[in-house]
């Protein structure tokens, strides 16, 4: 077993951190970008003062880089982004309290900046930073006279609309972007979940699955498929004296062979250290043993670099569906005791059970 180099995984997290980053980046940029038209519409009305134009200026435009150098250049991204969005819902509650809750702009306002909290750090962020944004719009609410004009008028509804339509559509296209990662990294993680990593070859939990997936279309059907179970000779022997380096390498060798011989509808697996097996599908007894005839005859051929000595065989055991296959365990009964006599014969055989 091999240690988790500490530096790579540092450097991996870092990494996944300033992607974060980025991200809200983006959507801070364009979320602040588009709600500083909503509010200028209600800061036009107002005959709003110059250092209010300037404030909203550089919250607008300004902020969204200063946030991402903030934050890229700490020590730890994640938690100065997740404070740079606290500080995003504080400013956000300044300016409804500004724009005296006209009700247009400071939902909006409200919305994307609940919307992103809820999408970075669940219900929990949500109501820490909620909690900020109202204590924020209280306080500058009382600083500002307690000033109300709820009424948004047609001017503040159409500085609104690029914001309405933006951001929606942008916060859908990057959740559409993350459910397909989820959906790849869903079948990364099965075909994981199912393949040898040393081969690339299926492994025993998947065999088993398509081993009774096979009996039963063999049953519905009534066609007929093959199980042609390999093992290694002297295996150990091989590891003891070449190393395990190169037992590898005739373990993927072999599983060259199996995918060279294999069709599209036969299924080739590891199923235990030096053992493989292959299903094959709509063929006999005599097919499936001429098959394995032909990787016995591979694996005998096969010289490997890493050994040029070496001269590997293996061992097969064929064993076909009929009458007496019940299940897909008797189908591997009696594979492994077709095996077992190959043994006994002296090994590099192949030997089919009887039907």
């Amino acid at each position: 077993m091999t240690a988790t180099d500490p530096s790579a995984y540092e450097a991996d997290r870092a990494g996944e951190h300033l992607r974060f980053v980025g991200r809200i980046y983006r959507m801070r940029s364009l979320g602040l970008g588009f709600g500083f038209f909503a509010v200028a519409g209600v800061l036009y009305e107002q005959g709003a003062a110059w250092w209010t134009w300037a404030a909203l200026f550089g919250n607008g435009f300004l902020w969204p880089s200063a946030a991402y150098l903030i934050a890229s250049r700490s020590r730890d991204p994640e938690y100065a982004e997740y404070r740079n969005l606290l500080l995003d819902s504080a400013v956000g509650g300044v300016w409804i309290a500004v724009m005296q809750f006209n009700v247009v702009p400071s939902a909006l306002l409200a919305v994307m900046l609940s919307a992103d909290k809820i999408g970075v750090g669940g219900w929990r962020f949500l109501l820490r930073t909620a909690a900020a944004q109202a204590l924020t719009c209280a306080l500058a609410w009382a600083a500002l006279g307690f000033g109300f004009a709820p009424h948004s008028s047609m001017t503040v509804i159409l500085a609104c609309l690029p914001f309405m339509f933006v951001y929606p559509m942008a916060i859908s296209s990057a959740a559409y972007g993350l459910a397909r990662k989820v959906v790849r990294q869903n079948r990364q993680l099965a075909h994981l979940s199912r393949t040898d990593p040393l081969t690339g070859l299926q492994n025993r939990l998947h065999w088993d699955d398509s081993a009774t997936a096979t009996m039963t279309h063999c049953a519905r059907s009534n066609k007929r498929a093959a199980l042609i179970v390999v093992d290694v000779d002297r295996f150990k022997e091989i590891n003891d004296y070449h190393g395990h380096l190169v037992g590898d390498a005739v373990l993927r060798r072999i599983a060259d062979v199996l995918h060279r011989v294999a069709r599209m509808t036969d299924t080739a697996s590891r199923i235990g250290g030096d053992e493989f097996a292959l299903i094959v599908m709509d063929i006999d007894g005599a097919g499936a043993r001429a098959i394995a005839e032909r990787l016995r005859c591979a694996v005998e051929d096969a010289r490997f670099d890493e050994a040029p000595e070496l001269r590997c065989t293996v061992s097969i055991g064929v064993a076909a569906t009929g009458a007496r296959t019940l299940s897909a365990t008797m189908w591997m009964r009696h594979a492994d005791a077709a095996l077992y006599r190959a043994k006994q014969n002296g090994r590099n055989a192949v030997v089919e059970a009887a039907e």
